[in-house]
């Protein structure tokens, strides 16, 4: 048994290409609004490893210098991170935009009003995909994406059971809990491993949970150090969210 958790790694995608299988990662990076250093950081490192990156956009704080920054990429997807990225939750709850806090048809309208204006802003980088601030959402409410043009929804866990697919993020990068900065190698590398586990069972892909506008050099210097490891490994593929949907 080795310490060293980029070994661990390896040894599981290892196993994946003597099986002869590959496995399939995707990266999703929330709360896009505007070009801003942190951004732009984050899209030189997609452009340099060559990697699918799908941008979480809120919709309500977005517009035209977003769109046109992103016309440039080669790789990059949006979705929609609900509307405005307000919390509605009460004091003591954990916070939620889409909660049960306000009227079905309210939320949906706004989630409606996302899906046309994302769709308008990036005719050709738009993926009908909801995620929801805070990985939340009341259940109540999945039922009606589909009906608004949503395909799936995008939490965080494993997926399971819903009325609409679900193609979710298994690994986040932020220590939110302690020092609100990238979390420790081994610890992320762990979930990793643990979701490649899974996947070795039932299927299904592996997704990294990025926050660029909180990344301290601990994160971004893993995301580095990660898409490298990982795109160098045969048995390894990153891939777009439209892919993902694209999967019967």
């Amino acid at each position: 048994m080795t310490n060293d958790p980029w070994a661990e790694l390896r040894a599981e995608l290892d196993r994946w290409q003597q099986a002869g299988r590959t496995a399939r990662f995707w990266l999703r990076d929330d709360d896009a609004m505007e070009p801003t250093p942190e951004l732009e950081r984050l899209l030189v490192l997609a452009e340099k490893h060559g990697a699918p990156l799908t941008l979480a956009v809120i919709p309500q704080h977005t517009g035209e210098v977003l769109a046109r920054r992103l016309d440039a990429c080669r790789c990059i997807n949006v979705a929609a991170h609900g509307w405005s990225h307000r919390n509605f939750a009460g004091e003591g709850e954990k916070k939620q935009e889409l909660g049960p806090h306000r009227a079905a048809s309210d939320v949906l309208a706004e989630l409606k009003a996302a899906f046309e204006k994302l769709s308008e802003l990036y005719p050709g980088a738009f993926a009908p995909v909801l995620v929801p601030p805070w990985n939340r959402i009341a259940a109540h409410l999945i039922p009606e994406l589909e009906g608004i043009g949503f395909r799936a929804l995008s939490v965080f866990g494993p997926e399971k059971r819903a009325p609409i697919r679900l193609i979710n993020t298994h690994a986040d990068i932020m220590d939110w809990h302690g020092t609100r900065g990238g979390r420790a190698d081994e610890t992320i590398l762990a979930d990793i491993v643990k979701r490649l586990g899974e996947m070795s069972v039932s299927g299904g892909t592996m997704g990294l949970l990025t926050h660029h506008l909180v990344h301290d050099e601990a994160a971004w210097s893993f995301i580095d150090r990660l898409l490298a490891f990982t795109l160098q490994h045969a048995a390894c593929r990153w891939v777009s969210l439209p892919e993902l949907l694209a999967d019967s």
